[in-house]
């Protein structure tokens, strides 16, 4: 219910997967208003006639994407709008004193020039990529309480530098031999038409694609790479899973000489001691992504194989929640010194 105690909120492209995530969780905030809901082809409509999951839920109806309306209605926004599209209007908003989240890729790369080879077109607002915080909550806590805008990661880097950064940060493993084999579901790839997407497409089919050239290569590049303090490169190897949501990593590693299974397990519980969200499996668990449906949690768990010098690590999250609007809204509790999991802790829909 509405009080003037709560933080008000704005979702841009809430009719979008993450968008409509991000509503579904912060319809249940404990602290936050929902005050403002923009979808360019639903405006004038109510939430439940899109969505009727969402029916008897107090929402705000759809309106119309305009900068005025919204001044003097948010104190925060969360933008699930395309590339190039948000920027502009978030550097307005910026300027403003309202606050944003970025769920799209705007502001994740901090090099223009590597903006501009991965997207093909010239930042919309480079003047704020340096302010921008990269938000893994997990390594960033301090940064994003002070921030006044937040680059939400990738799906597919959150769970696979969730996975890395803890050895990085040991000196566990040999950096150039990181390989990164994940599997996604079909929302990864946004509310949209495309023929690849097409049920018929998808069901009972598993595919590689777009590998070596992922556009979030990049992105993992630069988190390791500033972990590591030198530029390395990794290979990616993205697949479409015939499922609606989840990403299950598995991330191959040479690991140094003597690492041990003890060394690295105390590399993650040190990286997640504090952590409400990333879950350490016991030896001889495996992550799987009924476990994290739904929800903003990652499952992690490690092997070590001898005979090979592998090591192999697995994550398992949900692209939208943990991977999108779970993190988004794990930073706004982070940004607006809430609790950082308010909101954040239903249990996954088992089966």
């Amino acid at each position: 219910m509405p009080s003037h105690n709560r933080v008000k909120v704005a979702v841009l492209g809430a009719s979008g997967y993450a968008g409509i995530e991000a509503v579904r969780i912060l319809a249940g905030h404990p602290f936050v208003e929902l005050g403002v809901l923009t979808s360019e082809h639903y405006a004038g409509r109510e939430v439940a006639e899109v969505y009727r999951h969402l029916a008897g839920v107090d929402l705000p109806p759809f309106e119309e994407l305009r900068p005025d309306l919204i001044l003097g209605r948010a104190e925060i926004v969360i933008s699930c709008l395309p590339e190039r599209v948000g920027a502009p209007l978030i550097a307005e908003f910026i300027q403003a004193g309202i606050k944003a989240i970025d769920v799209s890729a705007d502001f994740r790369l901090k090099d223009p020039a590597a903006y501009r080879q991965t997207y093909g077109a010239d930042h919309p607002a480079p003047a704020l990529l340096k302010e921008a915080v990269y938000g893994l909550s997990e390594f960033h806590h301090r940064e994003l309480r002070e921030a006044r805008l937040v680059a939400n990661p990738g799906c597919y880097p959150t769970g696979s530098l969730l996975g890395i950064l803890p050895l990085i940060r040991r000196d566990l493993i040999d950096p150039s031999s990181i390989i990164i084999d994940a599997k996604s579901g079909t929302t990864g790839a946004r509310r949209q038409a495309a023929v690849e997407q097409l049920f018929a497409e998808v069901n009972e089919n598993f595919r590689a694609y777009k590998v070596g050239n992922h556009r979030h290569m990049p992105e993992m590049e630069q988190e390791i790479s500033s972990a590591l303090g030198r530029e390395i490169g990794v290979m990616f190897v993205p697949h479409l899973l015939p499922i609606t949501r989840g990403i299950l990593s598995s991330i191959f590693m040479r690991p140094r000489a003597g690492t041990t299974e003890q060394d690295v397990r105390a590399a993650f519980e040190a990286s997640f001691a504090k952590s409400r969200f990333v879950r350490i499996l016991k030896p001889g668990e495996l992550p799987e992504l009924k476990n994290v449906r739904a929800t903003n949690f990652c499952e992690l768990a490690f092997v070590l194989d001898r005979r090979s010098q592998t090591l192999c690590v697995l994550t398992a999250i949900d692209n939208l929640g943990k991977g999108a609007a779970g993190q988004a809204i794990q930073n706004l509790n982070l940004m607006l010194g809430f609790d950082e999991a308010a909101g954040l802790l239903a249990a996954a829909p088992v089966p």
